[in-house]
C-alpha cells in the first residue's frame, strides 16, 4: 500500500495519531528495561521524522524530548542527594549526611550512594521520559484543529480552549523567529537582552491582535450558544459522565498497575460506554454544525491498530517474560533485548508506511503551467514585462476616461 501525498481529503484523521501514541506511551509503562524503552522512543522520533509537516505545532517534539531528558536528569539528581529506598551493596560515593528532626523519619539528604539505588533510579526516570515522548510525537503529528473538529459537541467548548492554549506558544516562537529573521536583514544584532527587549514588544502586539480577531471571529460564528435541553437529560448527562470518568480513571489505574490486571480493562471498558453515552447526550446542547467533517479511512485504522496492537503486545509480553521487561536491581544485572517484545515494538512503525506523505516548504509540485520545450527564461521574463505594462497601460487610460464622482470639473 502506497502512501498518497497529504491534502484536505486524504490527511489522516488527528484522532489515530493520538491513538497510535497512547498506544505507544501504555507499552512504555508495562517495562522498565532501558533496551525497550530506547527502542519505543527510537520508532516514535522516526515516525515524527518521516511524517510530520512544516506547521508550527510540529516544531514541539524537540521540547518534549528535552523536557523528557530533564525529567530523567531530575531523577537521578534526587536518587543521588535525597538517596534511594532500593538497598544496595555497591557504595559508588558518601555525602555528608544532614541531620533531620525526629518527624523527618525515612527521609535523609545525603549519605551512602548505591549503585543499585542509581540504576533503579535511571530505569524509573527513563519509563517517565518515553511516556513524555509518546505525547510529543501525538502533539507532533495531530493537527489541533483537525482534532477539534473531531470531538463531540459536549466538550466543543473545553477543545477550543485547549487547542487555542497549544497553538499560543508555537505561533508565539514563530513570531519570535519572523522577528529575529527580520533584524538580521537590518543589521541589529537578535542576540541578548536588549535585542530579546526590544523584540517583546511587537511579539506582544502580534498575539494581542491574535486573540481580538479570534475573539470576533468565535463571536461572528455563534460560539456559546446552546439548546433548551430538558432538566432530566441533564442529570442523566452528569451522571453517566462523571462515572463512565471515574470507570475509565480506575480501569486505567488497574491496566497500569501490577495487581490489578484482571478488573481494569472490564471497569475501562464500562467506564468508556457510559462516558460515551454522556457526551452523546451532552452534544444535543451544542448548536453548531460540520463543515466537511473528519472522516475516518482505513489508514487511520491501520495507524491507530498499530498502536493499539503495541500496546496489547507488550501487556501479554508481562505474562511470558517478566523478569526481561522488567531488570532486576537488586542484584545488580545487565539488561538483554528480548526477541519477541521488541519485534512487538517494531510494529509501531507501521505509521511510517501507511500514513500519508506530507507535502513540505519547497518540496511539494509546482501549481504554475509549464512552459514550452523551446521557450527561454529571458522570453518569458519579457512578456510578463510586456503583459504587465500593458495592463498599466490600459488602467491608466481607463482613469483618464473615467474622472470618478469626486473630480472636480476644469473651469471654462
Amino acid at each position: 500500500m502506497s502512501a498518497p501525498r497529504a491534502t484536505r481529503s486524504t490527511a489522516l484523521h488527528a484522532g489515530a495519531w493520538w491513538v497510535w501514541a497512547l498506544g505507544l506511551a501504555t507499552a512504555a509503562s508495562r517495562t522498565g528495561n532501558p533496551l525497550l524503552l530506547g527502542l519505543l522512543a527510537a520508532v516514535a522520533g522516526y515516525v515524527v521524522a518521516v511524517r510530520r509537516t512544516d506547521a508550527p505545532w510540529a516544531r514541539s517534539y524537540g521540547a518534549f524530548v528535552k523536557l523528557g531528558l530533564m525529567v530523567l536528569g531530575i531523577r537521578l539528581v534526587f536518587a543521588f542527594v535525597l538517596g534511594s529506598p532500593i538497598p544496595g551493596t555497591h557504595t559508588l560515593v558518601t555525602l555528608p549526611e544532614l541531620p533531620l528532626p525526629d518527624w523527618a523519619q525515612g527521609v535523609r539528604v545525603g549519605g551512602r550512594v548505591t549503585a543499585e539505588g542509581m540504576v533503579f533510579a535511571l530505569y524509573d526516570g527513563l519509563k517517565l521520559a518515553v511516556l513524555l515522548i509518546c505525547v510529543g510525537a501525538a502533539n507532533a503529528l495531530a493537527n489541533p484543529a483537525r482534532l477539534l473538529k473531531s470531538l463531540p459537541g459536549a466538550l466543543y467548548e473545553v477543545g477550543v480552549a485547549v487547542v487555542v492554549a497549544m497553538t499560543f506558544a508555537p505561533n508565539l516562537v514563530a513570531d519570535v523567529q519572523r522577528l529575529r529573521a527580520a533584524r538580521r536583514l537590518r543589521g541589529r544584532p537578535d542576540r541578548g537582552v536588549k535585542a530579546l527587549l526590544q523584540v517583546g514588544m511587537p511579539v506582544l502586539e502580534g498575539a494581542l491582535e491574535r486573540s481580538v480577531a479570534l475573539a470576533a471571529a468565535m463571536d461572528a460564528r455563534g460560539y456559546g450558544r446552546t439548546a433548551q435541553v430538558p432538566p432530566a437529560v441533564r442529570r442523566l448527562t452528569s451522571v453517566l459522565t462523571l462515572g463512565g470518568l471515574l470507570g475509565v480513571c480506575a480501569g486505567s489505574y488497574g491496566l497500569l498497575g501490577d495487581a490489578g490486571g484482571g478488573y481494569g480493562l472490564p471497569l475501562l471498558l464500562v467506564g468508556l460506554v457510559a462516558a460515551l453515552a454522556g457526551l452523546w447526550l451532552g452534544g444535543r446542547r451544542s448548536v453548531r454544525t460540520r463543515y466537511r467533517p473528519e472522516s475516518w479511512g482505513l489508514r487511520a485504522w491501520l495507524v491507530s491498530g498499530s498502536g493499539v496492537a503495541v500496546a496489547a503486545l507488550m501487556i501479554a509480553a508481562n505474562g511470558y517474560a517478566p523478569g526481561a521487561l522488567h531488570p532486576s536491581a537488586v542484584p545488580l544485572a545487565a539488561p538483554v533485548l528480548p526477541l519477541w517484545p521488541a519485534l512487538s515494538l517494531l510494529v509501531g512503525l507501521v505509521p511510517a508506511v501507511v500514513a500519508p506523505v506530507p507535502v513540505r516548504a519547497g518540496g511539494g509540485a509546482p501549481t504554475g503551467r509549464t512552459a514550452p520545450s523551446g521557450s527561454s527564461a529571458s522570453s518569458d521574463s519579457s512578456a510578463m514585462s510586456d503583459s504587465s505594462a500593458a495592463s498599466a497601460a490600459s488602467a491608466a487610460s481607463a482613469r483618464r476616461s473615467d474622472p470618478g464622482p469626486f473630480t472636480k470639473e476644469p473651469t471654462q
